[in-house]
């Protein structure tokens, strides 16, 4: 078998060297030479010149000295990296006067659009980062995950050092966080133009920053996350964000009672809607932003409110009631 043909059962790159060319090079550095025959297996040695026939046997290869090889091989790198700038030069000096036409087509897809962001350590820092170059505005929406009260204390600095800029935040949650003292606490401490308020349910974790970058959750644990800069999806971002805003019922500064209505609290008529829609328990409480324990809990007391002795039952009852017909009344 010839070198070439060899080389295709010793695949890699042209100017790599394996792990079995390495053994061979340090075997022919110890002893001077090695069998020609040796050389077909690894014939990466002899393209990169690191072994060539010895004049005075045509059976045995002798070695170049590492001294000698390293430097032409570097110097090889270093002509092809020129190569490579002065290709970029040329491409860059051919588009030069392209950027400057006006009126192109392809300006919609010229801006920067989305980055993935993996672990909390690498989305804390594009967030962290973002937001110390801001001086507008910071649009937030945060569901309900029980995990509220362990993260508050590392935003707090970040969001006060925003509002000393001259900045305001807008935060949407999910109503079980009215409830959630760490988060009233929370808001106690900063100051400036801060408001807060709730809605039954909300999207997943979305951060609009200066209407310039959104952080969005790719995770449910919020291991992922994209950052986006389209210009277009920030529009959509801030008009969704702008709507449930103004759905939603204050919680700070300022918190705003939520009626009950018929002895219905708008807790039971968040439920009993997603109940006539068939939503199971678990999925309720998800949607709500509720443990299951604390869901169940809101489901016995609807019951027990309309009169209802079985899970059928209460669908009918709710229906009857025409209670959502006035879900509108209690928000």
């Amino acid at each position: 078998m010839s070198a070439r043909e060899s080389h295709g059962l010793h695949a890699h790159g042209d100017e790599d060297l394996c792990e079995a060319g390495m053994g061979l090079y340090a075997r022919a550095l110890r002893k001077g030479s090695v069998r020609r025959d040796d050389g077909e297996t690894a014939p990466c040695l002899l393209d990169l010149g690191l072994l060539h026939p010895d004049m005075d046997d045509e059976k045995r290869l002798v070695p170049t000295a590492p001294t000698v090889a390293l430097p032409r091989l570097l110097r090889a790198f270093d002509e092809r990296i020129a190569e490579e700038r002065r290709r970029e030069a040329r491409l860059a000096e051919a588009f030069e006067p392209l950027l400057r036409i006006e009126g192109s087509h392809t300006a919609v897809t010229d801006t920067p659009t989305i980055r993935g962001l993996h672990g909390k350590g690498q989305i804390d820092l594009a967030i962290t980062e973002a937001l110390a170059k801001a001086s507008d505005e910071l649009l937030a929406i945060q569901p309900h995950n029980g995990l509220a009260s362990k993260t508050l204390g590392a935003s707090l600095e970040r969001d006060q050092a925003l509002l000393d800029r001259g900045a305001r935040i807008r935060t949407l949650y999910q109503h079980p966080v009215r409830h959630t003292p760490p988060v009233i606490a929370r808001y106690e401490l900063l100051r400036g133009d801060v408001e807060a308020r709730t809605l039954d349910e909300v999207t997943e974790r979305l951060l609009v920053i200066d209407r310039a970058v959104a952080f969005v959750a790719a995770s449910k644990d919020r291991t992922a996350a994209l950052e986006v800069r389209t210009p277009a999806l920030l529009t959509f971002f801030v008009t969704t964000f702008d709507r449930l805003w103004r759905l939603a019922t204050p919680m700070y500064p300022e918190a705003a009672h939520r009626p009950s209505l018929n002895g219905i609290t708008p807790r039971q008529h968040a439920i009993a809607a997603l109940l006539i829609e068939g939503h199971t328990d678990a999925a309720i409480a998800d949607r709500l932003g509720l443990n299951i324990r604390t869901a169940r809990v809101h489901i016995a007391k609807l019951a027990a409110t309309l009169g209802s002795e079985s899970r059928a039952q209460l669908g009918y009852l709710i229906a009857e009631s025409g209670i959502l017909k006035h879900k509108g009344a209690v928000e």
